[in-house]
């Protein structure tokens, strides 16, 4: 069965990001340098997230498609200690689906996590003590 837990919306923790690096050849790089010492963008992090934010609202339909066809949580989805206990004391498993951030609280044992939780799909960020990643290895995807 699913169980869904604190969910917040996708902007709502904003200030957290993860780092991303990617590779681009001298011609697309200095074409970005041009535009940032131009005044266009204030940096080279300035262009490049506005980019993703013009390509991801040029297909938003798809993606919010996508989000309702597949059934993922859209935003944040975390899972407190007392989450998971009241998953196993109802004898049921999560199926845990977001896009976006998902957590496990930091005092969710390796144990209780294999108990409650049957898969992991997160497309974004999956963040859980290494002890919790590792005991969920064969269950995230």
């Amino acid at each position: 069965m699913k169980k869904e837990a604190m969910i917040e919306g996708p902007r709502a923790r904003g200030s957290e990001s993860e780092k991303i690096t990617i590779n681009l050849g001298p011609i697309d790089l200095g074409q970005i340098d041009l535009l940032v010492e131009e005044g266009f963008y204030s940096n080279r992090t300035d262009l490049i997230r506005t980019a993703i934010r013009n390509q991801l609202a040029l297909h938003a339909p798809v993606v919010k498609q996508t989000v309702e066809r597949r059934a993922l949580v859209l935003g944040m989805q975390h899972f407190s200690r007392q989450d998971l206990e009241a998953v196993r004391d109802a004898r049921e498993r999560l199926k845990i689906q977001v896009l976006g951030l998902a957590s496990i609280a930091t005092d969710v044992s390796p144990e209780l996590a294999s108990e409650t939780i049957e898969s992991v799909v997160v497309l974004g960020a999956f963040h859980a003590t290494p002890a919790v990643k590792k005991a969920l290895a064969g269950r995230i995807r």
